[in-house]
């Protein structure tokens, strides 16, 4: 399951990341400091988020 894991936050922490970006920069902060925090807390956040995917995945029932 950690390979699963793995390849599915290749593609979730990216694009929540790359969401969290383009909502900081609809906010007007087009600062540095305002956009890497919306890109850390996007692959933060897509931690848990694949963990759960990927059980959902791996165990269907």
């Amino acid at each position: 399951m950690l390979r699963l894991a793995s390849i599915l936050y290749s593609l979730i922490g990216t694009t929540l990341a790359g969401s969290a970006v383009i909502a900081v920069l609809t906010m007007g902060m087009d600062t540095l400091q305002p956009i890497l925090w919306a890109a850390i807390a996007g692959f933060v956040v897509g931690l848990p988020v694949t963990w759960f995917v990927a059980k959902a995945i791996y165990n269907p029932s």
